[in-house]
């Protein structure tokens, strides 16, 4: 990795994230990862909170990582490959791991894990701020597990980007609920979904730019857990990609994930949020064929259902009808 000289600042008041974002002239969400890296110093100390409140006058000692291309590998890391021709790759992400680098975050990646096993088509604009992005055409969240499939030709990327787009794709997840949702029946939700005006690094129903979202979500098992709540194990069915959607409509009905710090609280039960992405349907590039994936429930997941006296459902692994 090539050598990257601090810069020295002195800083203005404020969130530290915010602070850094105009001293630089980088964007906060930039910043934010910068900061989490632990590439920002105040006064000497590394810190990890994008939050943290500057009275005025520490100095910053800010590292920025180099563009992502410039550092980007190719890993020895093992992978649960679910599915491989010469056209895609699908692989059951564990969950932990970031899906493509981007500032801040150059290693362990999916990516990385790919590269280290078959080539990935070229991407022109490798140091954009949206990080290296080879043959990627969704994502998963860093701490959600489940199917996600990468392409490995430029035409296979084309056609896989434009099944996604006009939703050709189908997709199920499994997840772990709790809070004032009852679960009794299914629940459709049509809210839209965009930036939180505040904390940038969230989603949120409304929002800035807020656009269309619509998520089915199918109680599987439910019950009390003693406390005013319901522990609901749903199968959601997303109709839209919008970022974090499940686990910001699941807030909306007033269940959020379980272990989901950010739109709910912590578990000692799960120590992530307890979302997987269990089925995936698309068009194969190749053939047009449906090309059916499913990457089974995760250990951790229903552990943490069973110790909160959740039953296991007989068809929880059985395909849904999309």
């Amino acid at each position: 990795m090539p050598d990257v000289s601090p810069l020295l600042l002195t800083a203005t008041p404020g969130r530290l994230d915010a602070v850094v974002s105009a001293l630089v002239g980088a964007s906060r969400s930039q910043v934010a990862l910068w900061i989490e890296a632990g590439a920002v110093q105040v006064a000497g100390v590394s810190v990890t909170k994008p939050s943290l409140k500057l009275r005025g006058g520490e100095a910053l000692s800010v590292t920025p990582p180099p563009p992502p291309g410039a550092s980007v590998e190719a890993e020895d890391i093992p992978l649960d490959v679910l599915y491989e021709d010469d056209w895609l790759i699908a692989v059951n992400k564990p969950p932990g791991m970031v899906t493509h680098p981007a500032p801040g975050v150059v290693t362990g990646t999916l990516v990385n894990a790919l590269l280290g096993r078959v080539p990935l088509p070229e991407q022109p604009d490798f140091d954009s701020e949206a990080g290296f992005r080879p043959g990627i055409v969704h994502r998963l969240d860093k701490d959600t597990s489940g199917v996600i499939v990468v392409a490995k030709t430029v035409e296979a990327h084309a056609r896989l980007a434009a099944a996604f787009k006009d939703r050709e794709t189908r997709k199920v997840y499994l997840a772990v609920a709790a809070g004032a949702w009852k679960a009794e029946r299914p629940a459709q939700v049509d809210v839209p979904i965009g930036r939180h005006p505040v904390q940038r690094q969230r989603m949120t129903v409304g929002g800035a730019n807020p656009r269309e979202a619509q998520t089915l979500f199918t109680p599987l098992a439910a019950h009390p857990d003693g406390h005013g709540r319901t522990l609901a194990l749903v199968r959601a069915q997303p109709r839209t990609g919008r970022t974090h959607q499940i686990r910001v409509h699941l807030a909306h009905l007033g269940s959020p994930i379980l272990g989901d710090t950010v739109y709910g609280r912590a578990s000692e039960a799960m120590p992530r949020q307890a979302l997987h992405a269990q089925f995936l349907t698309l068009p194969h590039p190749g053939t047009g064929e449906p090309l059916h994936l499913h990457a089974p429930a995760p250990d951790d997941l229903l552990s943490a259902w069973v110790a909160l006296g959740g039953a296991l459902p007989a068809d929880l692994e059985s395909p849904t009808t999309l």
